[in-house]
């Protein structure tokens, strides 16, 4: 009964969020007709450009090899092919690759919290390019991608899921399909900004699972997780786990940005 009632919500919630975000679409397009388009950064006008300022984008940090072949940490030398960091020989995730776009620094920063908190859901495309980019590994020979769910209330609140936003333009670019049904987030948990790596990890401990009507879908599968932001990477290894549980055959995790140990800020 409880799972009906909480399905019936969720039902209702995307129905209102369709057309809720059909509405704040049309009302952007209108802005951006009236108003000149500006760098999502730092708010300069952009004149007939679009993505960053020349400014912003010479700040932005991408994430290119040499890196850690497993948790896709960049490397500050070529150690040559194939090596991994001391943090995946010491704590293996359940995740078999993660790859992200970008550094999380004080660029990457703005565009996550623009699009995650302003409802800058024009900044997915962008955004979800670099990704296909940077994860092009993961995507080759991937069967769909999965993106990090919300719980219900969290994602009444916030108006949408931006990992769904990420993981739809990234399977526009790849041709990858998007699977936004087989994982489920079925505990309520805390924010995770500012808890330890220990508490991150507790917090999110059993709150996913595959709902036996979908265990069919990911059984077998390469399945590649999508979120915005990796910095203990809890999140996606207790996802991980629940695939694998499910019968996945591989799961990886494609994000924009990953907190880098010792070089970035953390959220």
């Amino acid at each position: 009964m409880d799972e009906a009632v909480t399905a019936g919500k969720e039902k209702g919630f995307a129905r209102f969020a369709k057309v809720r975000g059909n509405l704040r679409g049309a009302l952007r397009l209108a802005l951006d007709v009236a108003l000149p388009p500006l760098c999502p950064s730092c708010r300069e006008p952009l004149g007939d450009g679009t993505g960053l300022c020349a400014a912003c984008w010479s700040k932005l940090s991408l994430i290119e090899p040499p890196y850690c072949a497993r948790l896709g940490i960049p490397f500050v030398y070529d150690p040559g092919p194939g090596l991994l960091s001391m943090e995946a020989i010491a704590n293996p995730p359940a995740y078999d690759r993660a790859r992200a776009a970008v550094r999380y620094d004080d660029i990457a920063r703005t565009l996550v919290h623009r699009f995650k908190y302003h409802d800058r859901l024009d900044l997915a495309p962008l955004m979800g390019r670099w990704m296909a980019r940077a994860g092009h590994e993961l995507l080759d020979g991937a069967d769909a991608l999965l993106p990090v769910p919300l719980h219900w209330r969290r994602q009444w609140a916030r108006r949408f899921n931006q990992s769904a936003a990420l993981a739809n333009a990234i399977s526009a670019l790849s041709g990858v399909p998007v699977v936004h049904d087989a994982l489920k987030r079925v505990r309520a948990t805390h924010q995770q900004v500012g808890l330890s790596k220990a508490d991150r990890a507790g917090n999110v401990q059993g709150a996913f699972r595959v709902p036996g009507e979908a265990k069919a879908t990911v059984a077998g599968r390469r399945l590649v997780l999508v979120d915005d932001v990796l910095t203990s990477g809890a999140t996606v290894d207790t996802c991980a786990r629940a695939l694998l549980r499910a019968g996945a055959a591989h799961a990886d995790v494609l994000v924009f940005a990953r907190v880098v140990p010792g070089g970035a800020r953390t959220i």
